[in-house]
């Protein structure tokens, strides 16, 4: 008799609801992992048994990365290096560039502050060129008769004083510095009141000598000069210079003192041009006035010949313009 084997027809559970089971399961872990944490040491202790793996599998990278480096090309890295030199060269123009602006910005904001101290008008103007001649200390600012500009208006920087106009032009002005041996400034001693004459230095190119101070006049080294307002071309009470020597010889009638220029003679290139309330409207007058007269073309050559000899040429009258007579028309 044959033995039959009833296994065979013993039902098994079906997949689908071992999936459902899984299923539930899984999300029952979440749940409490989620919620209370239980998981969090399990993790962990799988981080520490997958890290060879990781490690295993990133070696064929590594590889690939250490031969690039090793088999790189002499080639390569020249060309890498220019480059990088080429960058570092722009950085370092972009940078200069950046500290020239900055530099030129606090030049802007000290001007600013300088003018609130005057009494009167100004007109920013900057320094374009120096005069050739060694023994005439004058500046051109780019400032001229079109503008109102005048002779012996008054120039300044945002350290002191720094002279006035001697020649006015169509479209520029030259300026006579107060260091020039021919030009002088009345003065005072801000401590004291003393007054003096400051004239340019014959001997130094960048001092000033007190001229007709007596031996009894009380002044010394450290003392600030301030102008004096005496003839009424310079503000009063602008700071001009700083004593910086006082010699006194028995034997002679005035004392030697010599002083240092506050403002920046030698590297300011921002300046002010000052303007009485009165002087202000008469420019603007007389600047309306130049303006609608058709100037004549003057050549290269002939203008360089007349801003160095100071005489006007027969093809190009200049107007004169002056406080005393701001009005005059061109011949």
């Amino acid at each position: 008799m044959v033995a039959i084997d009833k296994t065979l027809f013993i039902k098994g559970v079906a997949l689908e609801y071992r999936a459902l089971t899984f299923i539930f399961l899984s999300v029952c872990i979440m749940v409490a992992d989620a919620r209370f944490g239980y998981l969090e040491r399990i993790r962990f202790g799988l981080g520490y048994a997958t890290t060879p793996v990781y490690w295993v599998a990133d070696i064929p990278t590594r590889v690939s990365f250490w031969i690039d480096d090793v088999f790189v090309s002499r080639t390569d890295l020249l060309e890498e290096n220019e480059s990088l030199r080429a960058g570092l060269l722009i950085a370092q123009r972009e940078l200069q560039l950046l500290e020239s602006l900055v530099s030129e910005n606090n030049r802007l904001l000290a001007l600013n502050e300088a003018t609130q101290g005057i009494n009167g008008d100004v007109l920013a103007a900057e320094i374009i060129n120096i005069s050739p001649d060694p023994y005439s200390k004058r500046v051109l600012i780019n400032k001229g008769a079109r503008e109102g500009v005048f002779v012996g208006q008054a120039l300044l920087d945002a350290n002191g004083l720094m002279g006035q106009v001697d020649e006015v032009l169509p479209f520029t002005s030259w300026v006579l510095l107060i260091t020039d041996p021919h030009h002088v400034t009345p003065v005072e001693v801000n401590r004291n009141g003393e007054r003096a004459l400051a004239r340019g230095s014959r001997t130094t190119a960048s001092e000033l000598e007190l001229e007709f101070v007596t031996q009894t006049q009380d002044m010394k080294a450290g003392d600030r000069l301030v102008s004096s307002g005496m003839g009424q071309v310079y503000p009063k009470n602008y700071p001009v210079a700083e004593i910086i020597s006082v010699f006194a010889d028995p034997g002679q009638d005035f004392a030697t003192i010599k002083a240092r220029p506050l403002a920046q003679l030698d590297s300011t290139r921002h300046v002010l041009l000052v303007f009485k309330r009165e002087e202000a409207q008469t420019s603007v007058r007389a600047a309306a006035d130049i303006a609608e007269i058709e100037l004549p073309v003057v050549g290269a050559g002939e203008e360089e010949i007349q801003e160095e000899t100071n005489e006007p040429t027969a093809a190009d009258p200049i107007p004169s313009l002056s406080p005393d007579a701001p009005d005059a028309a061109v011949q």
